[in-house]
């Protein structure tokens, strides 16, 4: 079901989950946020299992949102900058088939919003290499472990560190702002 009321669901994988909370965290229309796994082939998988890249599971966040205050199109314009579009084999220091970065629709109009931002991206010019990034059919979802969720706020010096690891905030700078 993607809707819960007057609220739906988004699917974005884009990396390292504890990464992909902040950006929209706390915005009007975003109900909530939680860090977990999809599109894989093990049913509820750990954390331990997943980063393994074995279980064909992607680490994503799942976002409820009120289309109203806060529409698809929206949250996909917000997502594009959080990833590099190009990289097939995970997100920044983050490697391995759990960290590629994918678009999964719960209903038709998500797909042809989803389809539509792609092409866009495709076409701006921006990347020199193809946009590998995948649009696909939201599948189950699984809350990752509690130790996971909100991690910028509960664990947010371990956050900031391998953040700044990462190389995501330099890749975001030069190629998106």
């Amino acid at each position: 079901m993607t809707k819960t009321g007057n609220y739906e669901k988004a699917t974005f994988a884009g990396g390292c989950f504890w990464c992909m909370v902040q950006p929209f965290d706390e915005l009007e229309g975003i109900i909530s946020i939680t860090s977990g796994y999809t599109g894989g082939h093990v049913d509820n998988p750990s954390y331990e299992e997943v980063k393994t890249g074995e279980t064909g599971h992607y680490e994503a966040v799942q976002i409820q949102f009120n289309p109203s205050l806060f529409p698809y199109e929206k949250l996909l314009r917000l997502y594009w900058p959080q990833i590099d579009p190009t990289d097939d084999g995970g997100q920044f220091q983050d490697r391995g088939p759990q960290y590629r970065t994918a678009v999964f629709y719960h209903n038709a109009e998500q797909e042809t919003s989803a389809q539509q931002s792609k092409k866009d991206m495709e076409q701006s010019g921006k990347f020199s290499q193809p946009v590998v990034t995948e649009i696909k059919p939201a599948s189950a979802f699984y809350p990752a472990e509690d130790y996971h969720q909100n991690f910028y706020k509960t664990h947010e010096k371990e956050y900031k560190e391998d953040r700044k690891q990462s190389g995501r905030d330099e890749f975001i700078q030069s190629h998106w702002q």
